[in-house]
């Protein structure tokens, strides 16, 4: 018994933990259901505590240059303080709410690229912690949705989206990184527009939408960023006219000039208050993402945009099935880095 307990603390023999999310669709906000498989070890283990962390794939921009990592942004404390005996098997159900501003990672089924995971943290008394990982699929909120929805149907084609680390001020945003969506100009807007980025921050009432446009310059004019941002309330998802508000969004930004800057959201049935304005010359971010974009393999490729909103054939360009490949090997480069 007395080498059995000596194995244990070395990590040999002990329990082993494997997390099963259950396959329902998650939207930002929504709960997330589950359950912990718990295998006994080589002798009867004290479990502590059974914790889940929401983690994430996060872009840092720093002087240096641009670098990645893991953010945790949310921790559960879903079971512990029992014993495992030798061999048994146990399982562990659980039910957690993910915050409001968890990012999208799927659109219509197919994955924009951005990589979530949960990770199960098993603190078993006199032996090494175990630990399992897995990834999170996240699906829009209906008012995000139908945003995507009604720039796919304008004409806006998707190019790329990434998690960035930094604030952007004037909102409510509350975790340490936001999700940055990067478009194509739809036909009618190419000539103004070279891209725009699309930020979401949803909470209990509605979504923030975040919209920043890199205009083009004219032949005695350089380009410039403009940025505006209106907001959305959840009950008035099925009682617009998408797209013709998220068409008024795109004319309002491609003539919005950064040096003056003005409230956004006037004159929209969606506007619930009146947003601070993001000062001249400020384009309101605090993460410093303007030098250096992001900008993938695939950031050449338009992907067509019709009825079914932004569709996501290519990420990055990657196949969408080689993200779930990534998750993996990502997460499990960060936890060698760890040890």
């Amino acid at each position: 018994m007395v080498f059995k307990r000596l194995l244990g603390a070395l990590g040999v023999g002990g329990p082993t933990v494997d997390t099963i999310l259950d396959p329902a669709p998650v939207r930002p906000g929504g709960t997330l259901t589950g359950q912990v498989h718990l295998a006994g070890g080589k002798a009867d283990f004290e479990i502590e505590h059974i914790t889940l962390e929401l983690v994430a794939r996060v872009e840092a921009e720093h002087q240096g240059g641009e670098s990645e990592g893991v953010v945790a942004f949310d921790r559960f404390t879903v079971g512990g303080g029992f014993r495992l005996a030798e061999g048994e098997q146990r399982s562990v159900p659980f039910s957690v709410v993910l915050p409001w501003e968890t990012p999208v990672t799927e659109l219509h089924g197919q994955s924009l690229g951005v990589v979530l995971g949960v990770r199960t943290e098993l603190s078993v008394a006199g032996a090494k912690d175990k630990g399992d990982l897995d990834q999170l699929n996240v699906s829009p909120l209906p008012a995000q949705e139908a945003v995507l929805e009604a720039l796919g149907g304008l004409g806006f084609g998707f190019r790329s989206a990434d998690l960035e680390y930094g604030r952007i001020g004037g909102t409510g945003q509350r975790l340490p990184f936001y999700q940055e969506i990067e478009l194509l100009p739809a036909p009618q807007y190419a000539q103004r527009i070279n891209e725009i980025e699309l930020t979401f921050l949803a909470n209990p009432g509605g979504v923030e939408v975040v919209l920043e446009a890199d205009k083009r310059g004219g032949f005695l004019s350089s380009g410039h960023d403009a940025l505006t941002r209106f907001t959305v309330s959840h009950e008035a998802v099925g009682q617009q006219d998408w797209a013709s508000i998220v068409d008024g969004w795109m004319r309002q930004l491609a003539e919005h000039r950064a040096s003056h800057a003005t409230p956004a959201g006037y004159g929209s049935p969606m506007h619930h208050g009146a947003p601070a304005p993001f000062g001249p010359g400020d384009h309101g971010h605090t993460g410093g993402h303007h030098d250096g974009r992001r900008s993938g393999p695939g950031m050449g490729t338009a992907v067509a945009a019709g009825a079914a909103g932004l569709a996501v054939g290519v990420v990055g360009g990657m196949v969408a099935g080689e993200v779930v490949d990534e998750v993996g090997d990502f997460f499990e480069g960060d936890e060698e880095d760890e040890g």
